[in-house]
């Protein structure tokens, strides 16, 4: 089954983008074909390097997981908007457009949004 999970959140404050990663991660572990796209705030989740304290979650490790097995894609006008450049990403993370989340939103049999 391909599902498609779109998040727009920011990746710390609430646990939208945990959430939704740890549903990418189950139905990966399922064998389903997992796309994750980042839109609005989302896509700072994508940003290389982030440090969290101790015993917090780290979003960059969870989409790090996501990047093995699916896809992450982001935003470019939203990247744009919070002056990310492809450079300051989480390697294997995809610059993206409105285009590809129509194509992708086309292909999936499962839609969810955080």
């Amino acid at each position: 089954m391909k599902t498609l999970i779109i998040i727009n959140d920011p990746p710390y404050g609430t646990e939208r983008v945990y959430n939704g990663l740890r549903l990418a991660h189950a139905l990966i572990k399922h064998d389903h074909d997992v796309t994750v796209f980042l839109m609005a705030d989302a896509v700072s989740a994508a940003k290389a390097g982030q440090k969290t304290p101790d015993g917090y979650y780290n979003i960059e490790r969870m989409l790090r997981k996501v990047v093995q097995k699916g896809k992450v894609l982001l935003c470019g006008t939203c990247l744009d908007t919070r002056g990310l450049q492809e450079g300051d990403l989480l390697e294997g993370s995809a610059r993206s457009s409105m285009d590809e989340l129509a194509s992708q939103t086309a292909l999936a049999d499962k839609v969810l949004v955080f």
